[in-house]
């Protein structure tokens, strides 16, 4: 698998934080502080009591990524902060995608669902939701394909990392 630095700018952060009331907002006010979007970030329990892993994703000025994360790094609660951006990973994110489905166009939705290895969730008279799993690519994809369908809700879950061998996440 190639590095992840086609991103156009994108980066991929994990940080390892003492899971305590707080620390999510000492960490989004270093991004805010310099004007840097956070595009999406998961936060879950680490394996060790206690702590918690979160997975950022933002995209913004080379200089000033570096600054944020020297910056997190010296955050209290902050035990590890690492850029994966360079680095090979493995990444997932999960979407669930509701969909009007008219009879006539249903047996198309499903065609693309079929395609991205999407799963019906929920098939109801009038929608048809879908679960789809995979790179960040992957989803767009998708999401390309249904735009002219009538989408009615999108979410997803953020992109969560972990990075290949022995490199620590």
């Amino acid at each position: 698998m190639a590095p992840q630095n086609e991103n156009n700018g994108v980066h991929t952060i994990s940080l390892y934080v003492s899971n305590k009331p707080g620390v999510l907002v000492r960490v989004a006010l270093v991004f805010s502080r310099r004007g840097y979007n956070i595009e999406s970030l998961v936060v879950s329990n680490a394996k060790e009591a206690g702590y918690a892993r979160m997975t950022i994703t933002c995209s913004g000025d080379e200089e000033v990524f570096e600054q944020i994360i020297k910056q997190l790094a010296k955050l209290i609660d902050v035990v590890r902060a690492e850029d994966h951006t360079d680095q090979e990973m493995v990444e997932t994110e999960v979407a669930l995608i509701k969909l009007a489905a008219p009879l006539e166009s249903r047996t198309d939705m499903l065609q693309v669902a079929e395609h991205f290895k999407a799963k019906v969730v929920d098939y109801g008279a009038e929608t048809v939701m879908l679960r789809v799993y995979g790179e960040s690519k992957k989803l767009d994809s998708m999401m390309g394909l249904l735009a002219s369908y009538d989408v009615r809700e999108v979410v997803r879950s953020g992109k969560i990392v972990m990075t290949r061998g022995t490199a620590r996440t």
